[in-house]
C-alpha cells in the first residue's frame, strides 16, 4: 500500500535514471571546473603579489650593477 502511495509502478523509471546520470556528469562537470577556476585564480593571486613586491624596488634609488 505505501508503494502505491508514492507511485512505485514496479522498477525504475528510465526517463527518471537518464536525467540522474546527466545530472550526476553535470555535478562532476562543475567540480572539476570549480578546481580548475580555482588553481588559476591562486596562480593570479601569486603573479598580483610578485608584481605588488617588485613596485617596491625604487630603481633610481638602487645602486648600480657592477660591470
Amino acid at each position: 500500500m505505501a508503494k502505491a502511495l508514492l507511485g512505485y509502478v514496479g522498477g525504475s523509471d528510465p526517463r527518471l535514471l537518464a536525467e540522474m546520470r546527466r545530472l550526476q556528469q553535470r555535478v562532476q562537470d562543475l567540480e572539476s571546473e570549480l578546481v580548475r577556476i580555482q588553481a588559476e585564480n591562486e596562480a593570479l593571486t601569486a603573479a598580483a603579489s610578485h608584481d605588488r613586491s617588485m613596485e617596491s624596488v625604487d630603481a633610481h634609488q638602487a645602486e648600480p650593477a657592477l660591470t
